[in-house]
C-alpha cells in the first residue's frame, strides 16, 4: 500500500471581485485577474503573458471551486493553505474560502487550514503605483490582544470545527507570516507567548488537544521585535521560535532565502534542498519542507525586476519532488509538504494549468505523489 502524503498549496485569495475593498487595488472588478489579463512581454525571452486554461474565473464561486477540487485531488494535491487577511478590525479576501471551498459540495475530499498574511497591506498590489511611491502602507496588519482574541475566537468557531480542518494530534494548524508584526502588535515576546498560549486554552475548551502553531520562515535573519515601550530586542528567529513557542515551521516562497536571479531552476534547487537541511538542525522543531515552482513578480509592476527563475519547467519541477518526498520519508512523521502554490499567478509560482505548460506542474504533483 502506497503512503499518503499531505502535499499542502498556498492558495492567494484575491481572483475574485466579490470582495469591494479589493477594487482600491484592482478597479476592474475581478480581483488580481486584472494584473494578469493586463501583463506584458519586458525582454525578447520573458514567458510572459500567460493565459489560465480555465478562465479569469471567481474563485469565490463553488461551482468553481468544485472544478478545482476535482482537478486538485486528481493530482494529488490534498490540502489547501488559504492567506488569511485581517486589515482594519475586519477580515478581507475571505470570498474564495467561505463561499467558494467551504460551500463547494465536494469540499470533503480536502483538507484545509490557514496562513495568517498578516503583514501590511501596501500599494504593492496596485500596478499602477507599485514600485513608484516606496509602497505606502494602506492598512497595518499588526494587532493588538483584544483584537488577536477576537480573531482566536471567530477563527475556532468558525474553521477550527469544520471536519476538513488541517490538525496534527488533534490540534488545528494555524500558520502566521510575520512574526515582527505578531509580536510587535501585541507588546512583546512575554506578551505573544501568553496570547498563544491563551489560544491554546481556548482551543482545548472547543474539544481540541490544543493549537498547533506554524511559523513561516524567511531564513536565519535578526528579528527587530519592539514592544510598546519602544525598547528594542534582538532575536535570531531560532530564538524567537523558541521563547514564542512555535510548533513548527516552514516556507512560504524560496525567494525569502536564495536568490533567482540569472540562475537556473535546478540550481536555485540545490539551495533549496541546503535549506530544508539546515531549517530543521537549526530550530529544533519538525521542519515541514516547502518547494517552489518558481519566482518572477514581474506582471506586478511596470519596470522590469531582474529577480526571475529560469528553466523552471515541469520536468526540472518534478525533479525536486522526487528529493522532498525522500526529506519528508527519511525526516517527518507526519508527511506535510507546503508547496508554492496553487495560484500565485502575479509571482509566476502556481499549479493551476495555463497555455505554456498546461497541466504540467500539476501532472508532475500526480507522478510523484498520486496514488
Amino acid at each position: 500500500m502506497s503512503k499518503k502524503y499531505d502535499v499542502a498549496a498556498f492558495v492567494w485569495p484575491s481572483y475574485t471581485g466579490d470582495e469591494s475593498r479589493s477594487r482600491i487595488f484592482w478597479p476592474e472588478g475581478y480581483g488580481e485577474w486584472q494584473t494578469v489579463k493586463n501583463a506584458v512581454k519586458k525582454t525578447p525571452d520573458h514567458s510572459w503573458p500567460r493565459k489560465p486554461l480555465w478562465g479569469y474565473v471567481n474563485e469565490a464561486d463553488p461551482y468553481v471551486m468544485e472544478m478545482e477540487i476535482e482537478a486538485a485531488v486528481d493530482h494529488g494535491v490534498n490540502v489547501f493553505i488559504y492567506d488569511w487577511y485581517w486589515y482594519d478590525n475586519r477580515p478581507f479576501l475571505e470570498q474564495c474560502l467561505n463561499n467558494g471551498f467551504l460551500k463547494a459540495k465536494n469540499n470533503h475530499k480536502m483538507k484545509f487550514f490557514l496562513m495568517w498574511a498578516n503583514h501590511d497591506a501596501n500599494t504593492l498590489w496596485d500596478k499602477r503605483v507599485a514600485g513608484t511611491d516606496g509602497e505606502s502602507v494602506i492598512w497595518q496588519g499588526a494587532v493588538g490582544r483584544e483584537q488577536f482574541e477576537y480573531i482566536a475566537k471567530r477563527i475556532t468557531d468558525m474553521y477550527f470545527c469544520k471536519d476538513n480542518y488541517y490538525r496534527i494530534d488533534n490540534k488545528p494548524v494555524f500558520m502566521i507570516y510575520e512574526c515582527e508584526n505578531f509580536v510587535n502588535g501585541l507588546g512583546g515576546i512575554e506578551q505573544a507567548r501568553d496570547a498563544l498560549d491563551w489560544w491554546r486554552e481556548y482551543a482545548k475548551q472547543h474539544g481540541f488537544n490544543g493549537v498547533h502553531f506554524q511559523l513561516t520562515c524567511r531564513g536565519h535573519h535578526s528579528l527587530n521585535v519592539s514592544g510598546v515601550d519602544g525598547g528594542e530586542k534582538k532575536l535570531s528567529s531560532r530564538e524567537f521560535v523558541s521563547q514564542i513557542g512555535f510548533d513548527s515551521t516552514t516556507h512560504y516562497q524560496m525567494i525569502h532565502f536564495t536568490s533567482v536571479q540569472d540562475r537556473d531552476f535546478l540550481e536555485v534547487a540545490e539551495d533549496v534542498k541546503r535549506e530544508w537541511v539546515k531549517m530543521e538542525e537549526f530550530y529544533g522543531v519538525p521542519y515541514y519542507p516547502h518547494v517552489s515552482i518558481g519566482w518572477d513578480n514581474n506582471p506586478r509592476y511596470n519596470k522590469l525586476l531582474p529577480q526571475i527563475c529560469k528553466n523552471n519547467t515541469p520536468e526540472n519541477f518534478k525533479k525536486l519532488l522526487y528529493d522532498v518526498k525522500k526529506f519528508s520519508d527519511e525526516h517527518n512523521t507526519v508527511p506535510l509538504i507546503t508547496v508554492n502554490s496553487w495560484n500565485e499567478w502575479t509571482e509566476t509560482s502556481y499549479l493551476e494549468p495555463d497555455d505554456l505548460y498546461g497541466y504540467g506542474y500539476l501532472d508532475a504533483i500526480k507522478e510523484v505523489f498520486g496514488e
